[in-house]
């Protein structure tokens, strides 16, 4: 573009947003959740309904030492299956879900608990969820569909997953958006590292024991079995105190509340590990690392457990859990909180945990959001070889994780997330309310063609496939036909042709921008200064702005025939016509005989995209098409004018500006390097 085209101060403005793109880029996250919220409190709900009587005895009277001092806030009971979906207490079952998702350490989990006034609401969001899933069935990804019994029989079975599909994306667009509403660090909180997933092997022949210590040495890179493995043992050694020493009543209620709080925050990561996507490995970049997570926890992965079996299984992952998947979670769930109520009451167990005085009387406080390696535990709380023994012991009923990069890893695959190239073309008819000049009323239509080079940064679905982060922009060229209504109401106008039409045919440079926007349109923009001075707020105004606004109405409704969002503000497309003089329309008479008058003009048009329809979007590999419908509003603002012939004829005032509405079919092609 010329420089006539663009001030200096035009030229910044782009320049600050494009900025802006990189910005959004490394501020927001990319959480990739393993069980959501109920999911995970079903997991120990049933892990605690299956104890046996003995061990349920020591839970329960556990958790009655616990809650005294709270009884308003913890359940009376510590695994309540009667809530519903008005839960008015949070009980231990729920904790599981609370930790990691909701809170970074056991300690911040009690004081979120204890003290909060949000928790009690994201605990209602959870259950509704609950609900809504429980009616939608768990079925295959329509590409795994099989497809050798007739088209029609094909045909409703794809139209069945896809009906089911948009169904759990729907609940979860609801729930994600409240849920970070009440949680503002919710998205954020989840994104931060690979707390929540299986370190990949380094190598095939890889045993239970070396993966162990692996992942629970020091400096080793957390993990969803490190991190278990660190609260777990924080939980026994605060168990060995219970049993051994003579306790006052306060300090044992504060031990016994600590030591469940350790535990249920120790269990999220173990129930993790029965997630498919949290199976297939950390390694590769964001994108890779996402849409792997997205792919297995939909479509299942097949797994073999650490102790050897010639029988496998199928896990799924996130909001797709089966009576199965939470059977085999709560297995090993039970299984750890057996050793510690075992250790907790002295019963005798083949593996003893020596007595821990140095245990602290609060909830552990190592944060698994801002560290992304396993510290050195403090003196008289060190690792020791029983220690290592009790969670190999749980490890040993695991699935095996994925290779790493190399022969024999997983498929991996990448979602749209990080910066793109691309083309855009687009077809589009709008209706207009008139011509230029005050005397040209009478619609028409105008039809349009635009090709366009584009480069951005996709963050789409930070939270969920709802969300829609996109940033681009985008240089084209633009061509416009000749809109349907003439430039006056004589025969000859009528029948001239393109000439004669109120707007004639023209060219234009056409630029376009997306952004996604908080409260209004491009206040991301105008707040990236504040990124610099806390990130952690600005990254918070950037996840909800991806996924919908702090009003979440432009969060994807998904259907099993497509995408549709409200879109007005995200998108904003600028036309520049007559840049190199070219442009003419025919005036009328500037008093009745006179002669028609031919002028040159410029002018300006400006297109908000209001809906969005996504019939088709496909990515593959490190590229992605999409066919989009935009019904959208225009504003042609014309300015410049001057009279070219017949010399010496009086100006013509060409001030109108004229309003649209159409329909825009856009072929989008994204490269992601």
């Amino acid at each position: 573009m010329s420089a006539s085209v663009r001030s200096p101060f035009e030229w910044a403005w782009l320049r600050a947003r494009w900025a802006l793109a990189w910005v959004l880029l490394w501020a927001a996250p990319t959480p990739s959740f393993a069980w959501i919220y109920p999911e995970h409190r079903d997991i120990a709900l049933l892990a605690v309904e299956t104890l046996d009587p003995l061990r349920r005895s020591v839970f329960d009277g556990l958790w009655r030492e616990a809650r005294i001092g709270h009884e308003q806030r913890l359940c009376e009971m510590g695994a309540d299956g009667s809530q519903g979906v008005s839960p008015q207490c949070i009980d231990w079952a729920a904790l599981s879900a609370i930790a990691g998702d909701h809170s970074c350490s056991p300690r911040n989990m009690r004081d979120t608990v204890l003290g909060s006034d949000w928790i009690l609401p994201v605990a209602l969001v959870a259950a509704q969820l609950k609900a809504d899933l429980s009616k939608v069935p768990v079925l295959p990804p329509a590409s795994q569909q099989a497809d050798d019994q007739g088209i029609a029989a094909d045909f409703g079975r794809r139209m069945n997953s896809e009906t089911a599909r948009a169904a759990r994306l729907n609940a979860l667009r609801t729930a994600d958006s409240y849920l970070q509403r009440f949680d503002p660090e919710y998205a954020t909180r989840a994104g931060s590292n690979n707390a929540h997933f299986l370190l990949a092997r380094p190598r095939p022949d890889v045993s239970p024991s070396e993966y162990a210590e692996l992942a629970l040495r020091r400096g080793s890179e957390i993990s969803a079995v490190g991190v278990y493995g660190w609260f777990h043992l924080s939980a026994l050694q605060k168990a060995t105190r219970l049993a051994t020493e003579q306790l006052d009543p306060q300090t044992r209620r504060a031990l016994a509340q600590s030591m469940l709080f350790d535990e249920a925050f120790a269990l999220h990561f173990l129930e993790d590990v029965f997630a498919a996507g949290h199976v297939a490995g950390t390694w590769g970049d964001a994108s890779q690392r996402k849409g792997t997570h997205d792919v297995y926890n939909a479509a299942g992965l097949e797994v073999f457990v650490w102790r050897g079996s010639s029988e496998s299984m199928i896990l799924m992952g996130d909001a797709h859990m089966r009576p199965e998947d939470q059977q085999r979670g709560a297995t090993a769930v039970r299984a750890s909180l057996e050793q510690v109520l075992d250790v907790a009451a002295g019963r005798p167990r083949p593996v003893s945990l020596p007595h821990s005085p140095a245990a602290p009387a609060e909830p552990d406080a190592f944060d698994v959001c801002k560290n992304n390696q396993l510290i050195v535990r403090p003196d008289g709380q060190r690792v020791t070889p029983q220690a290592i023994e009790l969670v190999y012991e749980i490890l040993r009923a695991t699935p095996v994780p994925g290779l790493g990069p190399g022969l024999g890893a997983m498929p991996r695959f990448r979602t749209e997330v990080g910066p793109f190239v691309g083309m855009a073309g687009s077809i589009d008819g709008r209706r207009i309310d008139g011509g230029f000049t005050e005397t040209q009323s009478g619609s028409g239509w105008i039809g349009g063609v635009d090709l366009s080079l584009r480069a951005g940064v996709g963050l789409d679905g930070v939270i969920g496939e709802s969300g829609d982060g996109l940033v681009f922009v985008s240089l084209g060229l633009r061509a416009d036909s000749p809109s349907t209504n003439a430039f006056d109401a004589s025969a000859l106008a009528q029948q001239g042709g393109s000439i004669t039409a109120a707007i004639p045919a023209r060219t234009g440079l056409s630029t376009r921008i997306r952004m996604p926007f908080f409260l209004i349109p491009g206040d991301l923009l105008l707040a990236a200064p504040l990124y610099f001075f806390s990130p952690d707020s600005y990254t918070a105004m950037a996840v909800t702005a991806s996924n919908g606004g702090l009003i979440p109405w432009q969060s994807g409704w998904a259907t099993p025939y497509g995408r549709f969002q409200f879109v007005l503000g995200r998108e904003l497309g600028v036309n520049f016509y007559g840049l190199q003089g070219n442009d003419r329309i025919l005036a009328p008479p500037a008093e009745p005989g006179g002669q028609v008058r031919l002028v040159k003009y410029k002018s300006t048009y400006y297109d908000l995209p209001i809906l969005e329809y996504r019939p088709y979007r496909a990515f593959a590999s490190n590229q992605s098409s999409t066919i989009l419908v935009q019904l959208f509003a225009g504003l042609d603002v014309p300015q410049g004018e001057s009279v070219v012939s017949p010399a010496g004829a009086p100006p013509v005032d060409v001030s109108r500006n004229v309003w649209s509405v159409g329909l825009r079919l856009v072929f989008d092609w994204r490269y992601y390097p």
